[in-house]
């Protein structure tokens, strides 16, 4: 006859629990390394067209001996392509022999 019964208690409510908050975590930083690589695309994208122009705008004063009237001469002569919706650039022409002044600001993007 058993005198003491030794009942072993239930833990898979305990094992669901910490399954589900490994999970969280886990899907949690996920999204974190995502959501922080895309900034950094977004950044690299925006110096490459700030670098692009700036090539663009430098050879066409050395071979034509002026800057560009504007972005669209920049456009169909120098074949400068960018994503229009992601960014706009204001383009300022100050004189024929002064470097215009070029702003590259990202659309839809709050600081």
């Amino acid at each position: 006859m058993v005198r003491f019964q030794y009942r072993q208690k239930s833990r898979s409510g305990i094992k669901t629990v910490l399954a589900i908050c490994v999970f969280l975590i886990v899907i949690t930083v996920f999204f974190y390394g995502i959501n922080s690589l895309s900034k950094t695309t977004e950044t690299k994208e925006k110096e490459s067209l700030e670098n692009s122009l700036s090539r663009s705008i430098t050879y066409c004063y050395a071979t034509e001996g002026a800057y560009p009237e504007n972005l669209d001469y920049i456009k169909d002569n120098y074949g400068l392509i960018y994503d229009e919706t992601k960014f706009m650039v204001d383009y300022k022409v100050i004189g024929s022999n002064i470097y215009p002044d070029v702003t590259v600001i990202e659309i839809g993007k709050e600081k």
